[in-house]
């Protein structure tokens, strides 16, 4: 199967890649990734811990590592009606938070209005432009504040 893009050519910008670094232990790293997301607009209605549940099911030893599952409601209304539904299959738009090492966290996110459009989920239309330049502004918004 031939990709749609070259995945060699894809600079981090293309995809809304963020990343900050947070000195504090885990669970309050969770807890103020969520708070800031909170405050720059965004929901939580799902969160889950990869690692626990790996560790538990496969004893696997991993290190913390959480999903904070973060959505605005206008622009998820709104990407469904640009995107026919399509970009539903990516919602919703992930925050995760592992730890490097213990009093160290790596906070990561990806654009899923960005990925949805350069797989051709979404529209590369004004319509879908204004969301994923509002949703980028929203996720500054938070990463300044971490």
């Amino acid at each position: 199967m031939a990709l749609p893009i070259n995945p060699t050519v894809v600079e981090s910008t293309d995809i809304g890649e963020q990343r900050a670094t947070l000195e504090m232990d885990h669970e309050a790293a969770v807890e103020h990734v969520r708070e800031t997301f909170e405050a720059a607009g965004f929901g939580v209605p799902v969160e889950f811990s990869p690692s626990d549940l790996l560790n538990e099911k496969l004893d696997a030893g991993r290190d913390p590592y959480y999903v904070l599952g973060a959505c605005n409601p206008e622009m998820a209304d709104r990407v469904l009606d640009a995107s026919g539904g399509r970009l539903g299959a990516l919602m919703p738009c992930n925050v995760v938070i592992w730890e490097e090492e213990p009093g160290v966290q790596t906070v990561y996110h990806v654009s899923i209005m960005r990925i949805g459009r350069l797989l051709g989920l979404a529209p590369d239309d004004d319509e879908m432009a204004a969301i994923i330049a509002e949703t980028g502004t929203m996720v500054d918004a938070a990463y300044e504040a971490l």
